[in-house]
């Protein structure tokens, strides 16, 4: 018996009857032979580690831009917590962790630089639009690896294209990332915010506070608490009715008070400004893109507005802006 297979024998035997089970996978779409180490989900999970996109991703913004600081969040670290807070819930019930972390580790691998506000300003000028989980799923299917893709399993891509809140995923553990996700980035928004001195502990709901806690550390206890004692041996994610009433109250507390704040996303209005002029200058000039996007294009197998956006919804925040500035700014000069 191999490493893998007493491993998989474990999870039938300890973790939960509504489990996804690694020797269950649907598998992949390029059949593999099995590593004889590692169950099919911790390999997933190790590949999109080891990616390109998801380096990129500790120099994409989360929710504020260009902040002042070092300790705000980025995409990379949100993404971080959502694996946390994702296998913390998957341990306490029993269910898949190197599943929970895989989807966790994957789902903002499509995410633009300067976060929503990119996504917003890619979904205006590309035709056939732009949504960040479903830029994610084609990163790990075709993206990644020079055009291979990562060869994931399929719960794994159906975890990631499913976390929006109005997915559907498939499996508990892709429930659990879809609510780990919301978990993380009310909690993290809160302290950024706080730090950034746009709100204070103070000025949350009381209504919600009394209910979820009176600190970060305090929600989050209340919260994860609340869904594992809910959802133990349950076919289903569930929270208490008063828990996710609170927690949902305080999610559009931070929408109308922190995500469309002038303070907090005043810069938006510029960084959307140029992606729009990035995009329409490569539309214009595809030979400034790197080969293997030129290349995706002169093989004939994608729209040249797709594979642009690609290459804009792959830049980092500081690349996309000394690409603006390469293009669009005076060059100093003198004369000798």
């Amino acid at each position: 018996m191999t490493i893998r297979e007493s491993l998989e024998q474990w999870e039938a035997e300890y973790l939960s009857e509504y489990a996804s089970l690694s020797k269950n996978s649907k598998g992949r779409d390029i059949e593999e032979a099995q590593c004889d180490i590692r169950p099919v989900y911790q390999r997933d999970r190790d590949r999109i580690l080891h990616c390109k996109s998801f380096r990129r991703l500790k120099q994409k913004t989360q929710v504020f831009l260009s902040p002042e600081g070092d300790h705000y969040r980025t995409r990379l670290t949100h993404t971080l917590e959502v694996s946390q807070t994702g296998r913390t819930i998957a341990k306490a019930l029993r269910l898949n962790e190197d599943l929970v972390e895989a989807i966790a580790l994957g789902h903002d691998l499509g995410h633009t630089p300067f976060g929503h506000a990119g996504e917003s300003a890619l979904n205006s000028v590309c035709s056939h639009g732009f949504k960040h989980y479903e830029q994610s799923l084609r990163i790990v299917e075709k993206l990644e690896k020079g055009g291979q893709g990562l060869n994931l399993t399929k719960e794994v891509r159906d975890g990631i294209l499913n976390h929006p809140t109005a997915g559907s995923p498939s499996t508990l553990e892709g429930k659990i990332v879809r609510l780990s996700d919301k978990i993380a980035y009310i909690n993290h928004d809160i302290d950024d915010a706080i730090r950034g001195k746009i709100l204070t502990e103070d000025d949350l709901p009381f209504e919600y506070r009394k209910i979820l806690g009176f600190s970060s550390r305090e929600r989050l206890n209340t919260i994860i608490h609340d869904i594992v004692i809910n959802s133990a041996n349950k076919p289903d994610i569930i929270m208490s009715d008063e828990v996710e009433h609170a927690m949902k109250g305080l999610r559009a507390f931070m929408f109308k008070n922190v995500y469309k704040n002038p303070k907090a996303k005043g810069e938006e209005i510029k960084a959307k400004s140029m992606l729009v002029q990035l995009f329409e200058h490569y539309m214009k000039h595809i030979e400034d893109m790197s080969k293997e996007y030129i290349d995706m294009i002169e093989l004939g197998n994608e729209d040249i507005e797709r594979v642009v956006c690609d290459y804009i919804a792959g830049m980092t925040d500081q690349f996309a802006m000394s690409k603006f500035a390469q293009y669009f700014m005076p060059n100093s000069w003198k004369i000798y």
